[in-house]
């Protein structure tokens, strides 16, 4: 149910091609995949797109490319992004160590988001600002460098054909 029917490898290879063809430069494409994966980390779950396309708006970024970037936010990455960011939050924070236990479907059941705040919400979105913002850097510099890659070896290609081409011609023409 959660594994494609022909693997992840091919998933992950048609978002990458997605990303390498979205137009703009590899600045807007890489600072748009940043801001989207920075806001993935948050607790928001839902709301990950319309906090990254006006941020990516903002920065100068594709916000196509930050709409993609959204989806590192997963069923596979959420079971470890959420206690993280809380751990880290509570760290940050200044919180104590407590093995109280937090009834989480008592909090989701009444949908109280000042009772949510406190023990969940505030150590989860303190977390993954910093969590967040290295998983964005290394996003961007992989994103910028693969799509620079991408494009230069896309031109030496194209040049090479008129190349080809035009001797073709000049060579049929003598």
């Amino acid at each position: 149910m959660f594994v494609p029917k022909r693997g992840f490898r091919r998933t992950l290879g048609y978002y990458r091609l997605k990303v390498m063809r979205i137009g703009g430069s590899p600045h807007a494409v890489a600072a748009g995949v940043a801001v989207g994966v920075l806001s993935a980390w948050t607790p928001f779950l839902g709301f990950h797109v319309l906090f990254a396309i006006p941020i990516a708006w903002l920065f100068g970024g594709s916000m196509i490319a930050a709409a993609i970037g959204t989806t590192f936010a997963n069923p596979l990455t959420c079971p470890i992004i959420w206690p993280l960011t809380w751990e880290v939050g509570q760290f940050m924070l200044g919180a104590e160590p407590t093995s109280r236990h937090i009834d989480l479907e008592a909090l989701f059941a009444h949908l109280d988001v000042s009772q949510l705040w406190g023990p969940v919400l505030e150590p989860m979105l303190v977390g993954s600002l910093p969590l967040g913002l290295l998983c964005a850097l290394f996003f961007y510099a992989v994103t910028y460098l693969a799509v620079r890659g991408f494009r230069d070896r896309r031109l030496g290609r194209l040049t090479e054909r008129a190349r080809r081409l035009k001797s073709a011609e000049t060579g049929s023409a003598i």
